[in-house]
């Protein structure tokens, strides 16, 4: 796909088995690509360190144990970089014969992404290998049990937990080049100040109106769809405690999505306990197939998900009956997820040359065309994705704009209370469910 004309019509074509089988998929923006939120998880950054820290991102090296600070837009936060940790020096050639690891969850990436960048540097002879995992408690536990993996697609609020624990590797910003090309809040971001852990990849409603004859987003409160007992057995929230307990929150008018608060916790805990009676939801990560082969009606999704969704359609059917609905002041959920160099990686050239291969404008458009997650690249304007062939107009609102993320919702890491108080909650949900 070049950078410089339109993709060609629908690129999602459908491409027989699910994408991401039964594991996990991740909303999508630290890394290349944006999620559409109405996460991440998430739609679809990269930074290098002094050693110094800002806000109260904990000490540097040599000054007792890091303190673990929850990033924001109004706490910024700059990590430090532990003794022996420091990012590798700049002009190196890339490591000969060696097999890069990459940790993402399933049918993240564009096998052909994987094939230009093998092609690319066929010089040294590199193999690519995926690994996938279900979940983030999964992939963390098995990085910090010792996994060799080169590279790893993150959530932005995992960031403070690897950088603390020496866990991820400080970025050597002079082999990427390519970030100039992602959208300026990301060279820089709140959670990442300075650019040194992370690179650049919104939550909201989705549903086939030829199988939904309302329009959902015309209800003055689209949320209460979950609770409507006239869509019972057909309608989906998301597998991911964050999403669901989000959205609980914001339908019940509040927007503190990173609460600890008994009280709040407690009427989320009733409302999702009356969801469960009243329409019985499936929760699932397998929307993005099961709305447009007609098994779901209705679906809590990440908006990759289903811009994705017109890849498997039944045949002959139109990618207007899909919809997705986001609110259009930009207040919902919206996250984004990141790539990251593990320190435990044996290869750290690669894993630079790899992130930012797939920060190159042509090679995020065709990842784009694969797994339907938005990148965040300047030459991709966001108000010309119907235009070029991504979305069909009914699925506009799944498109993700920069103000978004000064006007959305960010799930933020909790404290460890507030964490075992919303698993818990999430833990009650599902065993009703």
């Amino acid at each position: 796909m070049s950078g410089d004309r339109p993709p060609d019509p629908n690129p999602f074509v459908r491409r027989g088995p699910s994408r991401r089988g039964v594991l996990g998929l991740a909303a999508l923006a630290g890394a290349s690509l944006l999620t559409g939120c109405a996460r991440e998880r998430p739609t679809p950054g990269l930074p290098v360190g002094s050693g110094s820290t800002g806000g109260s991102g904990g000490s540097g090296s040599g000054s007792g144990t890091p303190t673990l600070a929850a990033a924001s837009p109004q706490n910024p936060v700059r990590w430090p970089v532990l003794a022996g940790n420091a990012p590798i020096t700049a002009g190196l050639a890339p490591e000969k014969d060696a097999t890069l690891q990459l940790y993402n969850y399933v049918d993240y990436i564009n096998p052909d992404v994987i094939t230009s960048f093998e092609k690319k540097y066929k010089n040294v002879g590199v193999k690519v290998v995926v690994s996938t995992f279900n979940d983030t408690n999964e992939s963390l536990a098995k990085i910090r049990s010792g996994g060799s993996y080169d590279v790893y697609f993150p959530s932005y609020d995992q960031i403070g937990k690897l950088a603390l624990a020496g866990l991820v590797r400080p970025l050597q910003h002079a082999y990427l080049p390519n970030i100039t090309n992602v959208w300026p809040q990301f060279t820089d971001p709140w959670y990442d100040q300075g650019w040194q852990y992370t690179v650049p990849y919104t939550t909201g409603i989705g549903w086939r109106s030829d199988r939904v004859r309302e329009d959902i987003g015309a209800r003055a409160n689209p949320y209460d769809v979950f609770w409507d007992p006239q869509y019972a057995g057909r309608i989906a929230v998301l597998d991911d405690y964050r999403e669901v307990i989000s959205m609980a929150i914001l339908h019940a008018g509040s927007t503190d999505i990173n609460t600890g608060d008994d009280a709040v916790l407690a009427k989320v805990r009733a409302d999702l306990a009356a969801m469960a009676k009243a329409t019985r939801p499936q929760v699932t990560i397998t929307d993005y197939t099961a709305i447009p082969e007609g098994k779901l009606d209705i679906s809590q999704a990440w908006s990759g998900d289903m811009i994705a969704a017109q890849g498997y359609l039944p045949q002959g059917t139109d990618a207007s009956v899909l919809r997705y609905w986001f609110p259009s002041d930009g207040k919902g959920l919206v996250n984004n997820d990141l790539m990251v160099v593990l320190s435990g990686g044996k290869n750290p050239v690669l894993a630079h040359l790899f992130l930012d291969h797939l920060l190159d404008d042509a090679v995020a458009k065709e990842n784009f065309g694969f797994v339907g997650y938005q990148p965040p690249l300047n030459s991709l304007d966001p108000s010309r994705l119907v235009a070029d062939g991504y979305a069909p107009q009914s699925l506009a609102g799944a498109t993700v704009l920069p103000s978004y993320f000064e006007t959305g919702y960010r799930s933020l890491e909790l404290t460890p209370e507030a964490e075992a108080k919303w698993q818990d909650t999430w833990t009650r949900f599902k065993a009703g469910a």
